[in-house]
């Protein structure tokens, strides 16, 4: 007798770059799972709404959804319960339907970013921090930082509207001790010649003529260069770290951490080391071809 799939999938505009399918359907056909993961483009708030509602049908097949921009704080208004981490972070990207159609959130981002920091051998513990952009990526990373026992000694935050990275750190600030976190004014201002960590979080890099947001020179040996972007692999942000010498990372590493931590969320199953190598693969394999 058919047994018609379990859905999962993820929602945001846009979600057709996206490369969480590819990674959690190598999941799905490595463990044999009658599942399938689907993009859900959604267009505005309206359409966000009714998709939300009609997560609490009964005859909906879907069971764990992953959020992206921009409506990372707009589903919060949906949820039956949030994890604490998530809702100190004020943001979720994965949500978990169960068989009663109760939703509810948690967050991957920031711990992803850590288990890549880790797997990158590098150690926060009273490092300075300097981070570009304050949007929902900046928003779990700072907090996780924050949250930290043997955290960063400072992080140094500049945003092209300052206005915008101002009320993103009092906003994290009603639940998390931000007094660690510093707004700049200009790109100047975070001392990258003094950062070990510098992070990009904005869009800037992943188009070709876009500029780069920060004087290279102030690039060193001595410091890793985070860029979330992942496509392209190289931004123009990366190229530059690397021919300063400096250690260099793009985001593929914590798309890839956070989506095993979102699996874990709907299945309740630690996968073994060669299921995450399989989805590893698959989401290497896509972003040379994106």
């Amino acid at each position: 007798m058919y047994e018609p799939p379990a859905i999962y999938g993820i929602i945001g505009n846009p979600v057709a770059h996206s490369l969480s399918p590819v990674m959690q359907n190598a999941a799905f056909k490595a463990l044999e799972v009658n599942a399938v993961y689907k993009a859900f483009p959604l267009e505005d708030i309206e359409e966000l709404k009714l998709f939300m509602e009609d997560l609490k049908e009964t005859d909906n097949p879907i069971f764990g959804i992953n959020v992206t921009v921009p409506y990372k704080e707009a589903v919060l208004p949906y949820l039956d319960s949030i994890d604490p981490l998530a809702d100190k972070i004020g943001a979720v990207n994965t949500l978990v339907i169960d068989h009663q159609r109760k939703i509810r959130g948690f967050n991957t981002d920031g711990p992803g970013f850590l288990s890549h920091l880790t797997e990158l051998n590098f150690d926060l513990k009273n490092k300075r921090i300097a981070i570009l952009g304050a949007g929902g990526t900046t928003r779990a990373i700072i907090s996780v930082l924050c949250l930290l026992p043997n955290g960063p000694e400072r992080i140094t935050l500049y945003n092209r509207t300052r206005a915008n990275a101002d009320s993103l750190v009092e906003e994290i600030g009603k639940k998390i001790k931000t007094d660690i976190v510093t707004v700049v004014d200009e790109p100047e201002d975070l001392n990258i010649e003094l950062a070990d960590l510098l992070i990009n979080t904005t869009n800037v890099g992943m188009k070709a003529d876009d500029p780069l947001l920060i004087d290279p020179e102030s690039l060193h040996k001595d410091m890793l260069v985070y860029d979330v972007i992942y496509s392209p692999a190289e931004t123009k942000l990366l190229t530059q770290a690397r021919l300063k010498k400096a250690q260099t990372a793009n985001g593929l590493g914590m798309l890839f951490y956070q989506g095993v931590l979102a699996f874990w969320h709907w299945s309740d199953v630690e996968l073994d080391e060669s299921i995450k190598t399989i989805m590893r693969k698959s989401l290497e394999k896509a972003s040379q071809k994106a």
